[in-house]
């Protein structure tokens, strides 16, 4: 049991590190910081646009990170928003979209370089099974607050 903890936790941790360097070393090309990409990826998913709320979710973060992220990026053009304060719904501009396109590049080149020599078949398992896992402690953690 305790080699399985310390494979799982080595290898997320491993693969963490590695993401954050990867978003860090790419988003510089653009100006902007590792954590602008996730807010990027998810507004250029959602053309209709989404909250801060609804991006604190996605992105994982929390609202402070999140709305200092949306900031940064309103002020450099990318994204606009129409209503008020948190509830506003945030979209990106043209430029957004432009930058967004670029990086969904990027992550197209991440995620083939770290799938390499994985079948579909084993690549649908692991997701499935890293979902399984992460919901599993999403629940536990949920229980104990």
């Amino acid at each position: 049991m305790l080699q399985r903890f310390e494979s799982f936790v080595s290898g997320i941790t491993l693969c963490y590190k590695y993401i954050q360097r990867i978003k860090s070393a790419e988003m510089t090309e653009f100006g902007l910081k590792g954590t602008h990409a996730m807010c990027l990826f998810f507004l250029h998913q959602y053309a209709e646009g989404l909250t801060a709320a609804t991006l604190c979710q996605l992105c994982a973060e929390d609202k402070a990170a999140i709305s200092r992220t949306l900031n940064s990026l309103r002020d450099r053009g990318l994204i606009d928003s129409q209503g008020n304060a948190y509830r506003a719904n945030w979209q990106l501009t043209a430029e957004g979209v432009e930058v967004a396109e670029r990086l969904n590049g990027m992550i197209e080149s991440w995620v083939e370089i770290g799938g390499e020599g994985l079948s579909e078949a084993e690549r649908a398992c692991f997701y499935q099974t890293l979902g399984r896992i992460a919901e599993n402690l999403r629940e536990r953690q949920k229980n104990e607050d």
